[in-house]
């Protein structure tokens, strides 16, 4: 199953806080690859990042939990926030994933 991890940062963090973690977490994501499909910061039009995203492979979404909690990133008080969501891929590298059945539902493309 697939799941969307959006972060959102501390803003009261002091502002070197994620530069004297980052290899951790950076190490952590690469042992994590199977899962941790992607990940990165999210930035507001400013340039600002305060917030990032992760696409998750797990069974279920307490497995996502367990996963963000692992990360060297959780224990620091960087994180204020996670919102972690069920996400059904339906298009991916320009072609869709999914087709309407004739009957109001969907299948999957093979």
């Amino acid at each position: 199953m697939l799941f969307a991890v959006l972060f959102e940062d501390e803003p009261s963090a002091p502002a070197d806080l994620r530069r004297r973690h980052m290899a951790d977490h950076l190490a952590f994501l690469e042992a994590n690859a199977a899962s941790v499909r992607a990940a990165g910061p999210l930035a507001e039009r400013s340039g600002a990042v305060g917030s990032g995203l992760w696409l998750v492979e797990a069974e279920d979404a307490a497995a996502v939990e367990a996963l963000v909690r692992a990360d060297p990133f959780w224990p620091t008080g960087l994180r204020r926030g996670v919102r972690i969501l069920a996400w059904r891929q339906v298009f991916a590298e320009g072609r869709r994933l999914i087709e309407p059945d004739g009957s109001g539902g969907q299948r999957s493309v093979s």
